[in-house]
Parts: C-alpha cells; sequence; structure tokens
C-alpha cells in the first residue's frame, strides 16, 4: 500500500489514491508527529508529552496504545496494518520521507538549491515551482499542540526562505518584469525581511522603475529605523547605492534578456492569503464571469504557496492554453466589481480567484492597488494607475505619456488585441477606474471597491456579504487552530456571530488565539461580548503582536530546560547590536558560549529571534521592544551591557595587534574579558568585516552609556577603519567620544583620538582641520605630564605638511618625531617616521637621501614589523626609487608592497600602490599594464564603495587619469 500524507494546508491522508479518514484531534496529533519523523523511531515518551501535553501520566500510557491501534485499523482497512511498527521503546511510520509532503518539499527544495548552484537552472526551477507547488495552506493547521505550532512555523520560515532563493533564480533568468509585484506584495506582509526587499529593489531597477527601487529601501529604512531604530544591513544599503549610480553590475547579463519582439508577460498577482476559506459560489460566479465556464482549475482551499509559479511545460486543464476567455452564458461583460464594506474580503476573493485562471489569459495579469479606501494614503489618480499599467506592458521613461488622456489611448492601444487580466483593487469611484479599463475584447478586468460603481458600463456586479456562521467559524479554525475551535463549538459560533461574519474581524481573533494558547474560545468570546470593548479588540492589533509574544515569552519561562532563554530575551534589549553572536551572547550573560548557543536556539525555535547569517542571530524589531519592557535585575542592568562593550573592546585591540603589531597601537587598554579568539590576519581582517556594523553600534552604545570602555573602542575602531577608508563613520564615532573625555579630563584619551581625527581629516583634504585637531593633541600631552608622547602625533603632523605642501614644516615636525622615537628605542616607531621623512626628501629633489632613508626605513621594518608594516615601507621605498628615475626597481617594490597589504586588508594602501605602480609602467612605455594597474587601483576603490562605477569609468576615459580623490591625500 501506498501511503501519502499531506501536511502543508489541510490534513489529507490517502491510501493507493484513496482517502483515509482519520477522526479525533489525537489520532491526527500521533500521526503528524510520527510522519514528520517518517522512516525513524519516535520515542512514546515523546508522543507523550507533544501529543497529551496535559494528560496524566497514569492513563496517558494507555491512551496512546489505544490511538496507535486505532490507526492501525484505519490503515488495516486498506491493506496497511502493518505500517505503524512498534519499536523499542517507542513507534515508526514504515514509509518513505517523500511520502509525506513536509519531507518531498525539503527534499525537492534542497535538489533545487543543488541544481541552481550547479548552473542547471531549468531544473532548478521546476524543481523549485514543484517544492512550493505542494503548499496549500498553513502547515499543521489542525493540530494544536505546542510542538506542532513550534514545526509550522519552522516549516513556514523554510518556505518563504524557498520563495526567496526562487526568487533569485528568476531575477537571473530575466523575470524581473513579472517578479516585481509579486515581491511588491510579498514585501508589504513581510516590511522587516531584507532579502526580498533587496530583490524587490533590483526587479523595479532592470525593469528601467529606479525610482521606485529607491522608494523600497527608504520605506524599510524608514521602517527599521522608527521601530528598531537601526539601520538596513550592509548589502542592501550597498545596493541601494548600487542603483544611485546604475551600476551596471546590477544589469541583467544580455543572455538572460529577452529576445527582442518577444516581450515578458506580466505576472503582478500578490501571494493569495494563507487562510483562505469559504466562497465557493462567488469563486464560482466569477470564474464563469472571467473565463465564459466553470472548468478552470482551482487552487485548493488555501494558498499556492506564494509566489505564482506554474511548472514549465505544465499543460492546463480545461481549454486550452492560448485560447482567449469565452463570453458568459448571458454575454459576458468585460468588467466585474466586487463590492462591499470594509473588512468582508474583497481582495483577497480577487487575488484567490485570480490566481486560478490566470493561465488563460496569455498575455499576462497586471495587478493594481490603486489606494481608494486606505487610511493615510491618497488614492491613485488615473494617470498615476496609467503609468503602472504601462510599466506592467514594458514602457518606461519618455515612452510613458505625462497627460492622461494620451496616456489612456496609449494603454488602450496596447490592450486592444490582447488577452490580458487586469485586476483593480481597492477603487475609490468610478471616474477612477474609467480610463483604465482595457480595450481588447479578450481582456478582462476585476474591481474591488467599497463603492458599488453602477455607473460604470459593461460591468457585471458582486455584491460581497457576510460569511455564514459554518462558513465564519471554518476561518476561525484555519487561522486559530482546527483542534481548539472543534473542543468548544458553541463559543466559536458565539465568537463568528459577534464578529459579525467579517473575515478581517475572524481573522484578528483566531489570530489572537493562536498566539495565546492560554486562551480558550470562551475567554475569547467573553472579552468580545462586552460591547464597550468590542472594537478595541478587533482594532488594535498591536496589543495582540505584543500578546503573542509575551505567550511566547511567558512558555520559555515556564518549561525549566528554557529558561535561560526566556532571561537572555530580557539581556538582548540592553544591547544595541544588529545581531548577535555566540562570542557577544556568552560576554552579555557572563556563560559559556555552549550555554549561551542552546538558549538562542531555544529563542529561535519560539520565532523571538531569527537567524541571520552563520552564527548570527537577528531580532524582529517589535520583538526588541518588547525585550527592552521587561524587568532586569540591578546587577544584570549594570553588568550584562558593559561586559558587552568590554568583549568588543578586548577583540578589537587583539585584532590591532594581529594587524598592526603588538605595541603599535595607541592606547590600549586593559580589559576584563580576553574577547573573542583571533590567531591570524584573515581572522582579523574577516572579524573586521563581519562585525563592521556591530563595532558602531557597541561604539555609540558606550559613548550613551558613558562606558569607561569608550575612549579604547573609539580609538581601536579608528585603527580598523581607516585602512579600509571607512572615514565617515570614524569621525561620528570618534568625536561622540571626545565630548566624553573632555567631560571627564581624561588628556591621554582625548590626545589619541585627537590624533585619529587629524589623520582621518588630512585624508579627507581638511588638512587645517588635521592640523588643528593634531596640534590639541599636542597640548593634551602637556596637560597628561606626558610630552615623550608625542611622536606619534609629530609623525601624522608632518605627513599632513607633506600633502599640504609645506615641506620645511614637515621636516621640522618629522624630526622632533624622530628624536623621541630614537630616545625610547621603538625601532617600529622609527620605521614609521623614517618613512615618512622619504617623501619630503624626494619632494624637496633630495632623491639619494630619499632612497637611502627609505632602505633604512624598512630594513626596521623587518625586524618588527607586520605585512601591513611592510607594505608600506616597500611602498615608500617604490616611491623614491621612481622619483629618482629608477624605474624597474620601483615597479618591483610596488608589486611587493600591494601584495603585502592585501594579506593585511589595507585597502587604501593597496589602491595607493597599484595606482603609482600604473604611472611607473607607463613612464616605461609599457601603456598596456599601466592602465591595467590602474583599473585595479580603481576597482579597489569602487569594491570599498569610495568610488561609484560612473567615476571608475570616468577616470578610466583620460588617457592619463587624475589621481583618484579617495587617493589624492595619501602620501
Amino acid at each position: 500500500m501506498r501511503l501519502e500524507i499531506r501536511c502543508l494546508g489541510p490534513w489529507e491522508v490517502e491510501a493507493d489514491g484513496e482517502p483515509v479518514q482519520i477522526a479525533g484531534a489525537r489520532r491526527v496529533g500521533v500521526l503528524a508527529r510520527l510522519a514528520l519523523a517518517a522512516g525513524r523511531s519516535v520515542p512514546a515518551e515523546r508522543l507523550l508529552s507533544d501529543v497529551w501535553e496535559s494528560s496524566s501520566a497514569a492513563t496517558a500510557g494507555k491512551q496512546v496504545h489505544i490511538v496507535i491501534s486505532k490507526l492501525r485499523e484505519a490503515f488495516a482497512a486498506h491493506g496497511g496494518a502493518e505500517l505503524i511498527e512498534t519499536v523499542p521503546s517507542g513507534y515508526r511510520l514504515a514509509i518513505e520521507p517523500d511520502h509525506v509532503d513536509a519531507h518531498a518539499f525539503t527534499s525537492l527544495a534542497g535538489r533545487a538549491r543543488a541544481a541552481h548552484a550547479e548552473g542547471s537552472l531549468a531544473t532548478a526551477d521546476a524543481l523549485f515551482r514543484g517544492a512550493l507547488g505542494l503548499w496549500r495552506g498553513t502547515a499543521l493547521a489542525e493540530v494544536d499542540a505546542t510542538w506542532a505550532r513550534i514545526e509550522s512555523d519552522r516549516l513556514e520560515a523554510e518556505r518563504l526562505a524557498v520563495l526567496e532563493d526562487h526568487a533569485d533564480l528568476r531575477l537571473s533568468a530575466g523575470e524581473h518584469r513579472a517578479l516585481a509585484g509579486e515581491l511588491a506584495a510579498y514585501v508589504s506582509t513581510h516590511p522587516l525581511r531584507e532579502r526580498p526587499a533587496a530583490q524587490l529593489m533590483l526587479a523595479l531597477y532592470r525593469d528601467g522603475r529606479a525610482p521606485e527601487a529607491l522608494e523600497v529601501y527608504q520605506r524599510l529604512r524608514r521602517i527599521m529605523v522608527e521601530e528598531l531604530g537601526v539601520e538596513p544591513g550592509t548589502e542592501i544599503r550597498e545596493l541601494q547605492q548600487a542603483v544611485l549610480v546604475k551600476d551596471p553590475e546590477l544589469d541583467l547579463p544580455p543572455e538572460h534578456r529577452a529576445a527582442p519582439g518577444r516581450p515578458v508577460a506580466p505576472a503582478d498577482l500578490p501571494a493569495g492569503t494563507q487562510a483562505f476559506t469559504a466562497r465557493a459560489a462567488e469563486i464560482e460566479r466569477l470564474r464563469t464571469d472571467l473565463t465564459g465556464d466553470s472548468e478552470t482549475e482551482q487552487p485548493g482551499s488555501g494558498p499556492t504557496g506564494g509566489f505564482k509559479a506554474e511548472p514549465p511545460g505544465t499543460a492546463p486543464t480545461g481549454p486550452a492554453r492560448g485560447e482567449p476567455p469565452r463570453a458568459g452564458a448571458a454575454g459576458g461583460g468585460a468588467v466585474t466589481v466586487i463590492s462591499g464594506p470594509g473588512g468582508i474580503g474583497k481582495s483577497a476573493l480577487a487575488v484567490h480567484v485570480a490566481h486560478a485562471v490566470a493561465r488563460r489569459f496569455t498575455d499576462g495579469v497586471i495587478y493594481v492597488d490603486l489606494h481608494g479606501s486606505t487610511a493615510g494614503l491618497t488614492p491613485l489618480t488615473p494617470v498615476e494607475a496609467l503609468r503602472h499599467l504601462l510599466r506592467s506592458l514594458g514602457l518606461d521613461g519618455t515612452a510613458v505619456p505625462v497627460d492622461a488622456e494620451e496616456a489612456a489611448a496609449r494603454y488602450r492601444s496596447l490592450t486592444a488585441a490582447g488577452h490580458l487580466l487586469v485586476i483593480l483593487d481597492n477603487a475609490r469611484d468610478a471616474r477612477q477606474v474609467r480610463s483604465l479599463l482595457p480595450a481588447g475584447p479578450g481582456c478582462r478586468v476585476l474591481v474591488t471597491s467599497r463603492d458599488p460603481l453602477v455607473t460604470l458600463d459593461n460591468a457585471r456586479h458582486l455584491r460581497l456579504g457576510r460569511l455564514d456562521d459554518t462558513e465564519a467559524v471554518a476561518l476561525l479554525a484555519r487561522v486559530a487552530g482546527a483542534g481548539r475551535v472543534e473542543a468548544e463549538p458553541e463559543a466559536a459560533l458565539e465568537i463568528a456571530r459577534l464578529c459579525g461574519g467579517f473575515p478581517l474581524a475572524l481573522r484578528i481573533m483566531g489570530a489572537r488565539l493562536a498566539a495565546r494558547p492560554d486562551w480558550s474560545p470562551v475567554d475569547l468570546a467573553v472579552r468580545l461580548a462586552d460591547a464597550t470593548r468590542r472594537l478595541d479588540l478587533l482594532e488594535y492589533a498591536d496589543l495582540a503582536v505584543r500578546a503573542s509574544i509575551a505567550v511566547s515569552h511567558e512558555q520559555l519561562r515556564e518549561e525549566p530546560g528554557r529558561r535561560d532563554a526566556a532571561r537572555l530575551l530580557a539581556l538582548l534589549g540592553l544591547v544595541d547590536l544588529p545581531t548577535h553572536t555566540l562570542a557577544t551572547t556568552a560576554a552579555l550573560t557572563d556563560w559559556t558560549e555552549h550555554r549561551a548557543e542552546t538558549a538562542l536556539e531555544h529563542l529561535t525555535d519560539a520565532r523571538l529571534l531569527e537567524p541571520a547569517e552563520a552564527g548570527r542571530y537577528r531580532m524582529h524589531d517589535l520583538v526588541r521592544l518588547y525585550a527592552r519592557e521587561q524587568q532586569v535585575t540591578d546587577e544584570d542592568r549594570a553588568g550584562a551591557a558593559r561586559r558587552v562593550l568590554d568583549h568588543y573592546l578586548a577583540t578589537a585591540q587583539q585584532a590591532c595587534t594581529l594587524l598592526f603589531g603588538g605595541g603599535v597601537v595607541n592606547g590600549v587598554v586593559p580589559t576584563e574579558r580576553p574577547g573573542e579568539e583571533l590567531t591570524t590576519l584573515a581572522d582579523a581582517n574577516d572579524w573586521v568585516r563581519r562585525e563592521r556594523d556591530n563595532l558602531l553600534a557597541a561604539a555609540r552604545q558606550a559613548v550613551r552609556d558613558a562606558d569607561p570602555s569608550t575612549a579604547g573602542l573609539a580609538n581601536a575602531i579608528i585603527w580598523l577603519f581607516e585602512r579600509r577608508g571607512w572615514f565617515p563613520e570614524l569621525i561620528e564615532v570618534a568625536e561622540e567620544a571626545l565630548r566624553l573625555t573632555e567631560e571627564e579630563q581624561d588628556w591621554t584619551a582625548r590626545a589619541y583620538l585627537l590624533q585619529g581625527l587629524g589623520s582621518i581629516h588630512q585624508q579627507l583634504g581638511g588638512f587645517q582641520t588635521g592640523v588643528t585637531y593634531l596640534e590639541e593633541g599636542l597640548a593634551c600631552w602637556d596637560r597628561a605630564g606626558q610630552p615623550g608622547k608625542k611622536a606619534g602625533i609629530l609623525n601624522d603632523l608632518g605627513v599632513t605638511y607633506t600633502v599640504m605642501g609645506r615641506y620645511d614644516d614637515a621636516h621640522a615636525a618629522l624630526e622632533e618625531a624622530l628624536a623621541i622615537v630614537e630616545r625610547t628605542k621603538r625601532k617600529i616607531h622609527e620605521s614609521y617616521v623614517r618613512n615618512n621623512r622619504v617623501h619630503v626628501f624626494y619632494r624637496q629633489g633630495r632623491h639619494e637621501e630619499a632612497v637611502s632613508e627609505a632602505r633604512h626605513a624598512l630594513a626596521l621594518t623587518e625586524e618588527s614589523g607586520g605585512a601591513g608594516d611592510l607594505g608600506i615601507a616597500n611602498d615608500s621605498l617604490a616611491d623614491a626609487y621612481r622619483a629618482c628615475g629608477m624605474e624597474h626597481e620601483a615597479v618591483e617594490r610596488y608589486r611587493r608592497a600591494i601584495e603585502l597589504q592585501r594579506t593585511a586588508g589595507h585597502t587604501m594602501g593597496a589602491a595607493v600602490s597599484c595606482w603609482w605602480l600604473g604611472h611607473t609602467l607607463y613612464d616605461l612605455g609599457r601603456h598596456e599594464e599601466a592602465r591595467r594597474s590602474w583599473q585595479e587601483s580603481l576597482e579597489v576603490l569602487r569594491e570599498a564603495r569610495l568610488l561609484t562605477p560612473a567615476e571608475v569609468a570616468g577616470y578610466l576615459a583620460q588617457p592619463i587619469p587624475d589621481t583618484p580623490v579617495p587617493i589624492r591625500n595619501q602620501l
């Protein structure tokens, strides 16, 4: 016997194609638990704890034995009594995992990803569509148990990940126009997921809609800043910059572009709602209006699984694809209006039916939300709506007429011979709609509106009413869980009646029940019965969100093995980090990393955290706000954030030591914690890259908390960021920390920060500002009673004067610095000063002294410097060689400098060396090599987001390029 079990939507069990009736919540729960472990044993104790959550231990063992016997009887009627095997200490469902749709989904998704990685795009596309096509609604909706809710959430998270992976594939295949509408709806329901927002930006950009792409980013940023207090992540910020500069790398490769004369049919439909229920008569009526027959394939009672997806080569049922929709029996109108009050389900019905008939419209489906009754939004004008329609049909820019009448005429012309379905959702009145109706007899229009739009010509009308009691209870069960509703049918019926049969109200109530397992339908019915509270319960969705989070939090508190997670949630609210790692969480809690990881995973299982990248966790904005509201002990409030800041200070100083050599970095301060273990240059560079946003957030929090780590952390970040050209963020961090040192009169810390700010402003071209900061830093060392520590600032002052062309002042500052470092016998510090003297010498025409000094500096660096220092020393020697006409020797040293600085992660230094290598090669007559070296330098700067692609192209267009602005002030 072949058994098939489907739980990705309404519960279904089939034996050799015949339905198997499984009656009773416990039987369904046990079978579902066994099915999700198909082919593996499930201990009886696990079945008892998961399915019999509140039964007494004395009777539970007997109950599970009875349920297993009843399931075997049900399968025996189909010849499969042996399917549930008794194994030591438990039971096993003896079927292949792929006979359970949840396992089949996971398997297909894995194969799709593998095929995509191997470049088999057609295979991957078919597999993705097959995986998503298995979804018919909410997973395990009929199983009302904690384990089932956790598993349902996990499966839903995986479904969203697969949707997004598939979207990546479709973008690479040139389906950006079709994806744009689908992704817009998806992003609106998941406003804080950065990946689909980025995909929507790319789809819109490739469709010639760059302003809309930028609006997507601004909307995401506004929501994140307002609700979370954080900026979007690095990747999507970089994408926004790429859109702004029209980076050619965003363009679709030519081999994937649609062939001329074969436009991609629009497919703008948003995803259907997960809980669509009932309306069978209305669905049949609308299908008939749109297609002229009632045989069009119909989706399941739930959604199709997300983005509309049709496997390649799939033949539709009913009339062949390409056959135009037929008129209905009564002559059929081109327009059907669905009208009714707000919250009655007009939009959900229109989208649901449109998905069912979409295949019949060979020129595609266009969806437009006209915002006729959307709070806070102005209804679209007809010309705004026409622009959207024309873009969906392939026009943009100057091809879209500005004048409303001209745009309408162009739209009618494009649709005159088409087979197109147009969904005009949320219309305000007939005037808004009239010019949006397509001209072709093969086109059909669905309009939803609170207004009946009776003055529209040639329109059929469907007035949508309330759900009857049976339908209303079914919708409540679909959202809240069938088991809870079936357990208290009278209370569920009372809720349905108090909601007036309105789907929106029923969804809100169902969501409240789903979020509060401690509430029964009776409890909710009593609350709703109070007329003074009813509208509050139906309107204030933010309270439901808080309650939902609180339920998950409370459940963690109640389980002994998860109390760490409950405590951790409150502690996470004390730190303002964009992401959380094992190491930072261990510091926050003062636990081992293993204990911290267990708590993080429990929070993830409870959907209070979500995975970011490997080893990182991100907190939803609303969860963060909830976490900040929680009470913590005075000891935790004082110590937890302090430990995290100390952890970042220790690790940042460790990274500096690896990258710049022991004893080199200014202002190293002792820490209480060891920090994260970094052992190699690669470890340090990777940590800085991954922790960039967290380091900035930690530095800002240190300032706000007036933490003792503030100056040390800011100083370490200056060292780590400066070599990468991350200057604007450095200025912000250093100036905030500087204000604190003034209040505390910490002259030592202030001197180090002033030195960092002076160097940054010099590199940005603010020479006089840099000199001011550096001179103030010298005064701070005097006030601190440590004039012997002035060498570093004098060295930077010499660099600044050199770039300004004040060579005598530069020489004087460097001479004073050299005298100090020679007294301290710190060879690496001496090498820095001598390196900078090289640039003064050759600029003054003292070429032999420059070469001699550069060789001396390199010898000192080879004794005590790291890769970055050696790179700088080789670069200085190359500059000296070039200045005195030794170009061949200069080429060799520049190439060595580039190699060393790349190893050390010194972006700016590598770009500088590449640039002057190019000029040296040009002087040798090796012009092609020179141009490659210039291009390499410019690419380094572009990858660091210091130049735009357009600026790179501008420099490369010059026969001998000007020195790029980002490195113009580098020695």
